[in-house]
């Protein structure tokens, strides 16, 4: 509640605290509400604010404003995490103060970003534990939202590159659990992230699987995201998941046409999401492949 915007109209009119509260309430209480911040009852409140020619809901709305701000900005963020751009996201989040952030929403979606990208560009683990703890710990502590599953992945990524494969398998297993038990025909989410998040959940399950050589889970979440990318007609993961699904090919020594046609459809979703990092991924992957044709034929 922004209660400068109650004086400000007060002082506007050239009421005193004793003409404003006549027959209201007493001038203590008024004194009190806008010296100490002690709100009054609603009733009070609103006849106070009636006689001042504003609502209640004024002197919400610089607040309502900012958590609009704060929720474009996260949004832009997290849009900029799908693609991979680490450099944006952080630079986005160190002008965020989430000491401003009151919406539970926006100050989950606030720590799983943080957590996320510190883990992703390998910050010290006892930072991105924090942010993961406020979800799991404190603002989802019952474990009902989307968040915590991001959590899990975070942590997961998080123990997988320390090598800490028991703790990383851990929650990657109740990732993995949680995506493969989700009524895909009935993921339709007010909030427009949904989707993308439940695709990362999914991106970075399949890869982990990868990582363990084992193709068979992997292959199968990776399918569950495309037709999830399909079906919902989201773009940001098609990349990551086509080229994974193309490394993931190359490991199972498919025919090379199919690793080749797998990278030809990543590198046209990478241009179209603009997401460098996969250009990049495939330019190496297919000189790898390359080599590897190179040593091949000289062998025979």
């Amino acid at each position: 509640m922004d209660i400068d915007v109650f004086i400000a109209r007060r002082k506007e009119l050239k009421l005193s605290q004793v003409k404003l509260c006549a027959g209201i309430c007493t001038q203590a209480t008024l004194s009190k509400f806008e010296n100490n911040n002690r709100v009054p009852s609603l009733a009070i409140l609103n006849q106070l604010c009636a006689r001042l020619g504003i609502t209640v809901d004024n002197l919400y709305q610089s607040q309502k404003n900012r958590s609009a701000e704060l929720a474009s900005a996260l949004d832009l963020v997290e849009n900029q995490l799908m693609t991979e751009d680490y450099r944006r996201v952080l630079q986005g989040l160190s002008h965020i103060d989430v000491q401003e952030v009151d919406a539970l929403e926006l100050k989950m979606q606030f720590y799983y970003l943080r957590g996320i990208v510190n883990t992703l560009v390998n910050r010290e683990p006892d930072h991105v534990l924090f942010d993961f703890a406020r979800i799991l710990d404190d603002l989802d502590e019952k474990h009902q939202t989307v968040m915590t599953q991001l959590a899990f992945v975070g942590s997961g990524i998080l123990y997988a590159r320390r090598q800490e494969l028991e703790a990383a398998t851990f929650y990657f297993q109740r990732v993995r659990h949680y995506v493969e038990n989700l009524n895909y025909a009935k993921v339709d989410h007010p909030d427009a992230n949904y989707n993308l998040r439940i695709l990362m959940l999914i991106y970075f399950t399949a890869e982990f699987y990868a990582s363990q050589q084992n193709y068979r889970i992997s292959n199968r979440l990776i399918k569950t995201g495309l037709v999830l990318c399909s079906d919902h007609h989201v773009t940001y993961y098609l990349p990551r998941l086509k080229f994974l699904a193309a490394q993931n090919a190359l490991a199972e020594h498919r025919p090379y046409e199919t690793v080749e046609n797998l990278l030809e459809e990543a590198l046209a979703f990478a241009r179209i999401n603009h997401n460098e990092v996969v250009v990049l991924k495939i330019a190496a992957l297919r000189n790898q492949v390359r080599d590897k044709l190179a040593t091949k034929s000289e062998a025979h």
